[in-house]
């Protein structure tokens, strides 16, 4: 909510993508014809109203059985300080121009917004637990985690290695420059003996009425940008990554990686070094798996596909490391064949099929490249 006419607009409404940490697997709330649950957020600082509606609700007395209190299950995600009234709601609204991001500017930059026909301006920002007001907002902002992350948690935020951050639209209202809150990034820096670090990515957020703008890719190359300029920080990593997370990643780190000279077309195409490994380490925190993916769809982007020869090298090139787990199985293989009866291991080598590996193979193989071609054409219109 930027104006108080927003409360009344439908367009800048949104709907959780699940709701089961909630409301449990079946994510239904039982006892209630037409029920509404309304959760309305400032733009900025998040300052929250929470109202319920319903045309009818079972009655105990008649009914024998009870509604579910879908009030309280709301009350445990949400801070205590929320308003339950408009009115009160709407004059925390005219206090907004008050409201500043937290922390040190990172980034700046510009979307061009056709509706708008303009271009928005946006800032990414990295704040601690310090910064004055930024725990009570951090509280707000992270509510919801739980409707758009399937298996969201809140953090324990007196660890001090959490670093959170921060992405803000500037906007006018009144001729004033205010701020909404777009999303954001949680980090936890891991500790790696003898004297360095390991920022690994913990939760990231961008708000549904910002998605499919590019601002995930903002802040993933802030963030990484961040850490690069670091002499303690080894390498950067993801904990539990979704598949549209590892999408983001892989474009974010093609297009970090793609002008570093040990990925040179000549050089791609004498396959995966130990170059790369260091190069994309120590300049750009990028570990070992992470670069042999940006290995792969830099390579597909220097390989002629439809060159009998080019396209059979790269394909044997990717299929070696997708191998791996099957040449585990094999492995596994040999060591039954010297410890198990035969009626055993008739029934484990049931469930070796070769055939069924080689098609497997090839399935991953094709998927992988499906998804490497829309990092690449991603990354030619960026």
């Amino acid at each position: 909510v930027r104006f108080p006419e927003d409360l009344e607009d439908d367009n800048t409404t949104f709907n959780p993508e699940y709701s089961h940490q909630v409301f449990g697997d079946d994510e239904v709330a039982f006892g209630y014809k037409g029920l509404k649950i309304l959760l309305y957020y400032i733009a900025g600082n998040l300052s929250t109203l929470f109202r319920i509606e319903y045309t009818s609700k079972v009655n105990e007395r008649f009914d024998c059985v009870e509604a579910d209190d879908v009030e309280s299950k709301i009350r445990e995600i949400i801070p205590p300080g929320f308003c339950t009234n408009t009115d009160d709601f709407v004059s925390l609204l005219e206090k907004e121009v008050n409201f500043k991001p937290f922390g040190m500017l990172l980034h700046t930059y510009s979307v061009h917004n056709e509706e708008a026909g303009e271009d928005i301006t946006y800032q990414i920002y990295k704040a601690d637990m310090t910064c004055p007001g930024f725990r009570e907002y951090h509280e707000r902002l992270q509510t919801f985690l739980m409707w758009f992350i399937e298996t969201a948690s809140f953090i324990d935020v007196d660890d001090e290695r959490w670093n959170y951050f921060l992405v803000f639209e500037k906007y006018n209202k009144d001729g004033a420059t205010l701020f909404a809150t777009v999303g954001y990034m949680t980090v936890y820096n891991y500790y790696v003996y003898p004297d360095k670090t390991r920022p690994r990515v913990s939760q990231m957020l961008i708000l549904p009425p910002f998605q499919g703008e590019g601002h995930g890719a903002q802040l993933l190359e802030t963030v990484h940008r961040y850490y690069m300029s670091s002499p303690t920080v080894l390498d950067i990593t993801a904990e539990d990554p979704s598949e549209n997370y590892v999408k983001l990643r892989d474009f974010v780190l093609v297009k970090l990686c793609q002008d570093l000279l040990c990925f040179s077309p000549g050089k791609l195409m004498q396959g995966f070094s130990q170059e790369m490994v260091m190069e994309a380490q120590q300049k750009l925190k990028i570990n070992k798996q992470h670069t042999r993916r940006v290995y792969e769809i830099l390579r597909l982007r220097a390989t002629d596909m439809g060159d009998a020869e080019q396209s059979r090298s790269y394909r044997l090139d990717v299929k070696r490391r997708l191998i791996g787990p099957y040449k585990k199985k094999q492995r596994e293989l040999a060591k039954m064949r010297r410890c198990l009866r035969p009626e055993e291991l008739t029934n484990q080598l049931n469930q070796i099929d070769l055939n069924m590996q080689h098609e497997q193979l090839e399935e991953s193989f094709q998927q992988l490249v499906s998804d490497y071609r829309r990092v690449l054409e991603r990354l030619a219109q960026a």
